[in-house]
């Protein structure tokens, strides 16, 4: 995870390359909290976080939205009370690209 926390999310236009299915496998290793989900046709990385209470929910969610907007790669967001649902996946190229296991293994930083 070290080696995905140390990238930078690069800009994904229409027409990138998916991640692998190599490099999928690869990253997975390293992701071991993360499930990979499809959901309308589409890949995704998908953790639930969990919380103690709803105040610490939204402070997580904020954590990830200020890492999302310094990335400039923002993901879904579901915030309840004593749970976050984090889901990753490129819009543009409507799948996993590698930019999706960097913020996942960002993401998980965020707890530590």
């Amino acid at each position: 995870m070290d080696q995905l926390t140390k990238q930078t999310c690069v800009a994904c236009r229409i027409g990138a390359a998916l991640a692998t299915e190599e490099e999928i496998n690869e990253f997975k290793r390293q992701l071991p909290d993360w499930k990979i989900i499809k959901e309308d046709e589409i890949k995704r990385l998908k953790r639930v976080f969990n919380f103690n209470n709803f105040v610490d929910a939204m402070a997580f969610t904020q954590k990830v939205a200020k890492l999302a907007e310094n990335e400039n790669h923002h993901p879904s967001i579901l915030t309840e009370w004593g749970k976050v649902t984090v889901c990753w996946w490129s819009h543009k190229i409507k799948g996993l690209h590698v930019n999706d296991f960097i913020m996942a293994a960002k993401t998980d930083q965020l707890l530590t």
